[in-house]
């Protein structure tokens, strides 16, 4: 008696490689890089949108008039991160003896340092009343440009003498995360590596602010960098405060799983043509056996008995 052949399942890729399959996964391919572009466009735009809704609000802060740093921050207090880039204004003393360098600050992409130098405030706009409760008046961290060199010029150093209304750009004290030994500076001001309250109120003597203000402007003024002063320095900005817009992150998202639901479909289309050639080939052998197939003398009856 002839024993008829099982049913042969065909591997996916013997399926996979039959010319219309290949021409189905060509259209989906197409179509999924289509999606992961549209993706990619969307994540660019949503870091364009978040960048451009940051240059507005730069723009509106500097167009804004500064205001006194005692109306915005007290001495001694916690530092809103929204201040960043905000203009203010304060009056008091340099003391010159207490300047310092911060190196490995770039301007340009030159690498130089910053001038860092304390001001005695006297003046934030309270009459006082914002230091009343503290040992006396605080001491204000002032960058007033940047050099190319640690053993800079007289004229850089120069400060203003006596009483000092500047304006300038507030922005956070930092940390002291970074590491290292700070090299001796002969010829030159003592080098510091960061612009931390934390750290310059053991060097400078009373309260501190917990900020720090890039100049703008002084009265009167401070040797020009044309002169040999030290250069201007660009508004800072809050660091990594630029969110992606959500709306196109989403969107973005969404291309890329349809990107991918076409190669999953394509994958589902094989699979379906491999079980679906093997439902065939029992469809057929079935269909002999209750026609009476010669090659089939045991019929189709139960538990494969002659049918009656």
């Amino acid at each position: 008696m002839p024993v008829p052949n099982p049913p042969v399942r065909r591997s996916f890729g013997a399926v996979a490689r039959q010319p219309r399959m290949i021409a189905i996964l060509l259209v989906f391919l197409a179509a999924a890089a289509v999606c992961g572009r549209l993706g990619v466009w969307q994540i660019d735009r949503a870091y364009e949108r978040a960048n451009l809704a940051a240059q507005q609000e730069a723009a509106e802060a500097a167009a804004a008039a500064p205001v006194d740093l005692g109306e915005v921050l007290a001495p001694q207090s916690s530092f809103p991160g929204d201040l960043v880039g905000r203009e203010v204004a304060v009056t008091g003393s340099y003391e010159p003896e207490g300047q310092m360098l911060v190196a490995g600050r770039s301007l340009d992409g030159v690498d130089g340092y910053l001038v860092l130098t304390p001001l005695r405030v006297s003046d934030d706009g309270t009459d006082g009343a914002s230091w009343a409760s503290l040992s006396g008046p605080p001491v204000l961290p002032v960058v007033r440009g940047w050099v190319d060199s640690a053993t800079p010029g007289d004229a850089a150093l120069e400060v203003p003498a006596g009483q000092v209304t500047l304006d300038g750009w507030l922005q956070a004290s930092e940390s002291t995360a970074r590491t290292g030994v700070v090299p001796e500076n002969p010829g030159g001001p003592p080098l510091t590596q960061d612009i931390a309250s934390s750290a310059l109120a053991n060097t400078w003597e009373g309260p501190i602010y917990t900020a720090y203000v890039v100049l703008t402007d002084s009265t009167p003024e401070q040797t020009p960098a044309a002169a040999g002063g030290p250069a201007p320095l660009p508004r800072p900005v809050l660091e990594g405060g630029a969110d992606v817009n959500l709306q196109n992150f989403f969107y973005a998202l969404q291309w890329w799983v349809f990107g991918l639901f076409a190669v999953a479909l394509w994958v589902r289309l094989v699979r379906d043509e491999m079980a679906g050639g093997v439902r065939e080939r029992r469809s057929r052998r079935g269909g002999r056996g209750r026609g009476g197939d010669a090659g089939d003398p045991v019929g189709t009856g139960i538990a494969g008995l002659p049918a009656g």
